[in-house]
């Protein structure tokens, strides 16, 4: 939830982690940005390259709509 708190429109891995304050990129990986991905609400702009330096992320559908309940 964290991760899709702070989400605006398209964001690198990089930003989002800024966002978050968090300095360790394995730790945000590992327990912040894959679960996100594993349940859908962030998707990759680039999904057929993940490794791409031009990768960003965006909350998909699932996760506007749970933005949006939680604000409601």
């Amino acid at each position: 939830m964290a991760v899709l708190k702070v989400l605006n429109n398209e964001m690198s891995r990089q930003e989002i982690q800024v966002a978050l304050d968090l300095l360790d990129r394995k730790n945000f990986r590992t327990n912040y940005l894959n679960p996100a991905l594993v349940i859908k609400v962030v998707e990759m702009t680039i999904p057929n390259k993940p490794n791409s330096k031009l990768q960003k992320y965006k909350r998909s559908v699932l996760g506007e709509k749970l933005i949006t309940e939680l604000k409601g």
